[in-house]
């Protein structure tokens, strides 16, 4: 009897902890043997010294007032600065959506929230004009207040806040182009007057919002039973996948304007945007397919089995599966088209990368490269790595890889 509570005392006592501890993590991974201890040191010592470098030349001796002087050209290129109310306009609506998806769906994330919100803390800290302080300031405030709200509202702020995200983009377009006559209070500002950050931002949402419904088409189309619809499908991707992307801008940019009748033109920016788009959708398509091939053949015959037609099959119960299962693929893909639209800058467009030439070629600036770059080179990264993190937290959310 006394052997019997033992061994039953000894079931209940909690698994020993075999986490060695910072001291013990260091000794098993870095210090468990000689020449792991001596790799161990001049790496440290290595990356010690670079980061010096790096720091004395960020601190004592980058000039940033190549950056400081031109902040508003890097953001906007030539928008008319008499206009720029447009930009902030669209930048305080975007700080009510967020603030109101953060408070109805996301709550949770305090880190992650003080981050985006200390952003333009810092933006308004640093900048030089006392006008965009007291945009960023209000940016802030507004965000702030639409989180309260979302809290506060809840489910009934839901449909408000998705049909606000869909007609979001369109609304931004037309507010930066504007509707009226020079006289009016929207004037019409040609794009070849968008730049800077503004205009890499225009080209990665439209080309994203336009390729993945394509995209998705093809990829449906190219497993279609139908054989023009499958041919043609095949025919697009493997075309427009065997060529790069800056030959379809060329194509665009040059050749384009040759097969338009006499005094029709296209605007150039517009060109860009299809031209990414067409090229965006084609790899879209192979992404969106490898989901698709991935499930298995059981999900459409039990559909078929409760009575779902073709359609619904896809758009209930196959397309939500594959989907998921190439988020990371999709967002990667994303991620790329964001920094290839780049490539705008050797057809004349001003974009991020454009205006930092067109700075350079300043004979004040010409000799500050390196600050313009890593600047440009930190907006890039950081742009991208946000969205990789909203990709992590994303499938962390739909248990992708767990379930």
């Amino acid at each position: 009897m006394i052997e019997e509570q033992r061994f039953h005392r000894a079931e209940e006592l909690p698994p020993p902890d075999e986490r060695p501890g910072l001291l013990g993590w260091l000794r098993r991974n870095l210090f468990n043997n000689w020449y792991n201890a001596l790799q161990t040191v001049v790496a440290a010592w290595f990356l010690f010294v670079l980061f010096r470098l790096v720091v004395v030349w960020l601190v004592e001796q980058a000039q940033w007032g190549v950056v400081t002087d031109n902040v508003r050209i890097f953001m906007t290129g030539q928008y008319p600065q008499e206009q720029l109310f447009r930009i902030w306009l669209c930048l305080h609506l975007l700080a009510v959506l967020i603030g109101l998806t953060w408070g109805i769906w996301v709550r949770a994330h305090r880190l992650a929230a003080a981050l985006i919100l200390l952003f333009p803390i810092l933006l308004a800290v640093f900048s030089p004009e006392a006008d965009s302080r007291v945009h960023l300031l209000v940016w802030v405030g507004v965000a702030l207040v639409a989180f309260i709200l979302g809290r506060l509202g809840g489910a009934s702020l839901r449909r408000v806040t998705i049909a606000g995200w869909v007609l979001y983009f369109p609304l931004v377009l037309l507010i930066i182009r504007g509707v009226s006559t020079q006289d009016g209070w929207l004037p019409v500002v040609s794009s070849n007057l968008w730049g800077g950050l503004l205009l890499t931002f225009l080209l990665t949402i439209v080309g994203i919002l336009f390729s993945f419904p394509i995209g998705l088409l093809l990829a449906l189309g190219r497993r279609s039973e139908l054989p023009v619809v499958r041919w043609f499908s095949v025919a697009y991707i493997e075309v427009i996948r065997g060529v790069p992307l800056i030959t379809i801008l060329f194509m665009a940019s040059t050749m384009v304007p040759l097969f338009l009748p006499l005094g029709v033109t296209i605007d150039r920016v517009l060109r860009a945007m299809v031209g990414i788009v067409i090229f965006s959708s084609a790899y879209l398509a192979e992404n969106v397919r490898g989901g698709l091939q991935a499930i298995p053949r059981g999900q459409y015959e039990a559909a078929h089995a409760i009575g779902l037609s073709s359609i619904q099959t896809m758009t209930l119960i196959i397309l939500p599966q594959a989907l998921r299962l190439v988020i990371p693929v999709l967002v990667g893909q994303f991620i790329a088209l964001f920094k290839d639209t780049s490539l705008v800058a050797t057809i004349g467009l001003l974009d991020l990368l454009g205006i930092a030439r067109s700075i350079l070629a300043n004979p004040r600036y010409i000799s500050y490269q390196h600050e313009v770059l890593v600047f440009i080179t930190l907006i890039y990264w950081g742009i991208s790595f946000l969205m990789s993190l909203f990709s992590q937290r994303l499938e962390a959310a739909l248990g992708v890889g767990q379930r």
